[in-house]
Formats: structure tokens, C-alpha cells, sequence
């Protein structure tokens, strides 16, 4: 989920020409296709249809082709997409192509959790700097980095050219904190705190509520049952259906 948004051309042949301004629905798809395509490099694949790409990732071919147009990618006709080339097209897009420093704030269980993910770091993320405002927390080790108080936050964005945070605190400590990081210079941030965040311009900020996403799913499986429930309804089995969301 997204609460708003906001860009060096690559020097191989065939990449991005320029900069594109892409549609926020395309541009929350690509880290799909991207993965899509890391496993079929690793199966030795070096090309793939749209068709192919699109069932890998999840989405209809037509939004595929129409996804990846925006980034000056057709394919060719017989052949598909070349699996290297569109994995370094997409990389560039994202920014992956340099590895992003990544502060993480708040070290609760879920703190724990997200800074123990090793999928950060094979994605181009390094969680390089821990915080919080709890006493019995600053200090203590975890995953080979040391909690450091809030209060060190500014020093540390210098320090590690960090530009985007984490939140996993509490609603209630949420907006300080997103304050406290955007006063560091830190342009993006990732909260997990199930709160509503006032940014300046400029700040850009995703949301993840995974209470919501539950709610939502709750709503899916509410509708089956009530379908199944009137006669002559439809089967929630039929016809086939791309993932909630996508």
C-alpha cells in the first residue's frame, strides 16, 4: 500500500533510454516480475514468453507486455524477453543497481523479525543501523549490529548515507519518529505501524498493516460463503482468478 510517491541511464545496448514516469500499479508489479525472472535465470533460462513471465509472476500476459512497454521492452516476436537484459532493465528502474542503506527503528518482536529477514540483502537492501527509545533495548546486539538510542539517529544517517527508514514502533510513537527521520534527511520510509503518516513533499512513504490485509481477506472469504449460500450462486471455484491485488 502506498500513501504517496516521487528519479542516470544505464551504458549497456538495449537498456532504458531515459527515465520513464511509470504508473504506480506498474511500478508495484515490477519487484514481482523481477523475482520472476532471478528464478528463471537460476534454472538456466536465458529467454522467456510474455506468457511464461506473466503465469511465473502472477498477472495476465496483456498487463505483462503493457507493464514492460513503459520501460522500452517488447521482446522479439518467436523468442520473448532475454532474461539478463530485462533483469538489469527493471534493477536500474528500481535503483537496485547500487545497494540502499536501510535504518531500521524500533526493535520489538517485530523489529526482531524484519532485521533478522535475510531478504533484504539479496534484494540490494543493508539494514546498517538499529534504533530505539528504550532504555533496556539501546545497546543489546542483534543480527552483528548494536540498538543504538534515537538520539543518534541523525549522526548515524551521516555516517551511512542512509536514505530510507523502517517504522516498526507503535502507532503512537509513529509520527515522531517518521519526524525524526525526515529532519535526518532520510527521503523514504517503509512503516509498519498501523497508523496514517504526515510527511512533507518530497517524502516518500509506503504502508504496510497486515491487519488490513487479513481484513481484507476476511471480505474475500466472507463473499465465497455468501455466494455459496444463495441458490444457483456462483462457485467461488469458478473460472480461474489473478491473486487479490494484483
Amino acid at each position: 500500500m502506498s500513501q504517496q510517491r516521487q528519479g542516470s541511464t544505464p551504458a549497456t545496448t538495449g537498456a532504458v533510454p531515459a527515465f520513464p514516469d511509470l504508473p504506480e500499479a506498474t511500478i508495484a508489479r515490477l519487484p514481482e516480475y523481477l523475482r520472476a525472472l532471478h528464478n528463471l535465470a537460476e534454472t538456466g533460462s536465458e529467454t522467456v514468453s510474455s506468457e511464461g513471465l506473466a503465469a511465473a509472476a502472477g498477472v495476465n500476459s496483456a498487463k505483462l507486455r503493457k507493464d514492460l512497454s513503459h520501460l522500452g521492452s517488447y521482446g522479439t516476436r518467436g523468442v520473448g524477453y532475454d532474461v539478463a537484459l530485462l533483469i538489469d532493465q527493471i534493477e536500474y528502474i528500481l535503483g537496485l543497481d547500487q545497494r540502499r542503506a536501510v535504518a531500521l527503528v524500533g526493535v520489538g518482536n517485530l523489529g526482531h523479525a524484519l532485521a533478522g529477514y535475510d531478504g533484504f540483502a539479496s534484494r540490494g537492501f543493508r539494514i546498517v543501523a538499529l534504533f530505539d527509545a528504550d532504555a533496556e533495548q539501546v545497546g543489546k546486539p542483534l543480527n552483528g549490529l548494536t540498538v543504538r538510542h534515537i538520539d543518534e539517529l541523525g549522526q548515524a544517517v551521516v555516517e551511512e548515507g542512509i536514505t530510507i527508514g523502517v517504522i516498526a514502533t507503535p502507532a503512537g510513537a509513529a509520527q515522531a519518529v517518521a519526524d525524526d527521520l525526515v529532519a535526518a534527511g532520510v527521503t523514504s520510509i517503509l512503516n509498519f505501524a498501523p497508523c496514517v503518516l504526515s510527511v512533507p513533499a518530497g517524502v516518500d512513504v509506503r504502508k504496510v498493516d497486515l491487519a488490513i490485509e487479513l481484513q481484507i481477506l476476511s471480505f474475500h472469504e466472507h463473499r465465497k460463503a455468501s455466494l455459496t449460500a444463495i441458490p444457483g450462486g456462483r462457485s467461488p471455484e469458478a473460472g480461474n482468478q489473478e491473486a487479490v491485488g494484483s
